[in-house]
């Protein structure tokens, strides 16, 4: 039962959030009278309703403990079946608003016309779980598509109470995303990723697609804390420009906690990235989200980018700050078990593996934060680093030594993740001193080596260095006259959201500098 005085804040800020509604929904609920969580959905359900006039429920009796989301009395095809606490309390409110037409996250037409030149029929389901942070992005941005287009529909599933079903399905990660039965994701995602992968599986209508090109002062690829910089120094200088992004926030999404951004003693990534979207949204700058460069070309002095969806965009001015992704393993075994065993997320994941042994692949920091994490879960936690000596801060090395399930082992180089077919049984391990070859037997395995440079789609115009960062001068300036680099897709050392805004600041001030040098 909800305590009274979290009932009368939960009201009142629901109250708020649903001022402004124009149409009218119902929750219309179905369960058995006997399911033993029928009662606490329906307290939730009634308190979301008794914030508006325009919510009502209507509860039925039924097979499955679930609810759609009905808009004027017609179907939304958003179904919730589970409860939507937690983190996914959120997706419920979103799910509302979105269907009223309110909402940043809301896409710009070239998008929507995307989702509606998907093919066919395609019902969506997306299993997860109550504690993971990535799952609502994934249930916001598929609720949304489904909204978008009325030949799509998607439902939440909550894997704790429908544990058989997970089972059935053999998951081992959330979020788990199947389109008509077939598995499609599994991990975090954002809108264009998932985007992308219907249009792969399903195909799209050609003529319902459009591909304009665009010009300006400055494009700016990526939207993290370098990126948002860079447009935001931009836009105050004048200039006309865009910046293209998958997300904004970017890699600073997928922290819990911020505690070194100097002036703020603590934040989360989520808290991060949306003050950088409302930053952006106060200047005159074209966003343009769920995009992803394909290619880059130099015309004369023109910067020609190509995202994946057809645009083009044009300006004598490019600053390159796509950041960098998680790196992998690349050994065998890896690419075919993720969602199966392997896994980059401990937060998310980390409770399918209660009580059993997971490995640890890497001894910096995330990846001895993540060891002592599922210390608290898993039975036992293997951690394996590459180099002869962890590398972790040593107040996080004394903090895993004292948990009496973690053990460590140095000189080890990961040759094979190994399953059944089904998951991951088994990691190949070599000692690099002694060269010999072990097989421990083991649940689960989540990558922790850090970060690589997303530079591919621009290393045939800059220069980059052996791992793939862009070499740049002390003013951000790339080997291509009028491209830029900042952050962490540069060379620049210590790779720290502070450091990436101050880069990205100083991209925007030498591309400014140089145009009024005619350069």
């Amino acid at each position: 039962m909800l305590d009274p005085t979290f009932k009368i804040q939960l009201q009142e800020q629901l109250q708020s959030i649903f001022s402004t509604l124009e149409a009218y929904y119902v929750l219309d609920i179905t369960s058995p009278l006997s399911h033993e969580s029928r009662e606490e959905l329906l307290e939730l359900l009634q308190e979301v309703a008794a914030s508006s006039d325009h919510i009502t429920c209507r509860v039925n009796e039924g097979q499955e403990l679930a609810f759609s989301l009905l808009m004027n009395g017609e179907a939304t095809g958003i179904r919730f079946r589970g409860i939507p606490n937690g983190h996914e309390f959120t997706s419920l409110l979103m799910a509302i608003l979105n269907s009223d037409g309110k909402g940043k996250n809301i896409p710009d037409k070239s998008i929507c016309n995307r989702v509606m030149a998907l093919k066919g029929d395609i019902h969506l389901t997306t299993y997860v779980s109550l504690t993971c942070t990535n799952c609502p992005d994934v249930v916001q941005a598929l609720n949304l598509i489904a909204l978008l287009n009325p030949r799509i529909s998607h439902e939440m599933v909550d894997g704790g109470i429908h544990q058989d079903e997970v089972e059935a399905l053999k998951i081992q990660g959330v979020p788990s995303v199947f389109a008509d039965g077939k598995l499609l994701h599994v991990g975090k995602s954002d809108f264009g990723e998932l985007l992308e992968k219907l249009e792969d599986q399903y195909g799209v209508d050609a003529e319902k697609t459009e591909a304009p090109v665009k010009n300006y002062d400055v494009i700016v690829v990526g939207g993290g804390p370098s990126g948002s910089s860079a447009a935001i120094y931009t836009a105050r200088k004048g200039l006309n420009v865009a910046l293209l992004a998958d997300r904004v926030g970017g890699q600073v999404k997928e922290t819990v906690g911020i505690e070194n951004l100097i002036s703020v003693p603590y934040t989360t990534g989520e808290e991060l990235a949306a003050h950088l979207k409302t930053h952006i949204q106060n200047y005159p700058i074209d966003l343009f989200e769920h995009r992803r460069v394909e290619k880059v070309e130099l015309r004369d002095k023109e910067k020609v980018v190509t995202t994946a969806s057809g645009e083009t965009f044009i300006a004598p001015s490019l600053i390159i700050a796509t950041g960098a992704s998680w790196r992998r393993l690349n050994v065998p075994g890896e690419s075919e078990y993720i969602g199966r065993g392997v896994a980059f997320c401990p937060h998310c994941d980390g409770p399918f593996y209660k009580g059993k042994h997971v490995a640890v692949i890497g001894g910096g920091n995330s990846g001895i934060e993540a060891a002592i994490d599922l210390s608290g879960i898993c039975s036992k936690v293997t951690v394996f680093e590459f180099l002869d000596e962890l590398k972790a801060d040593k107040v996080l090395q004394e903090k895993a030594r004292q948990q009496s399930n973690i053990e460590i082992f140095t000189s080890s180089q990961t040759l094979e993740v190994i399953g059944n077919g089904e998951k991951v049984t088994a990691l190949k391990i070599k000692n690099r001193k002694t060269e010999e070859e072990r097989t421990m037997d083991l649940d689960g395995v989540f990558v922790q080596i850090g970060l690589s440079a997303n530079s591919s789609v621009f290393k045939d115009i800059v220069t980059t260095n052996r791992v793939g960062e862009i070499e740049i001068d002390a003013h951000n300036r790339t080997s291509q006259p009028g491209v830029y680099a900042a952050g962490d897709v540069s060379i620049v050392p210590y790779k720290q959201i502070i450091i990436s805004m101050g880069e990205g600041a100083k991209a925007a001030l030498s591309a400014f500098e140089d145009r009024m040098r005619g350069i």
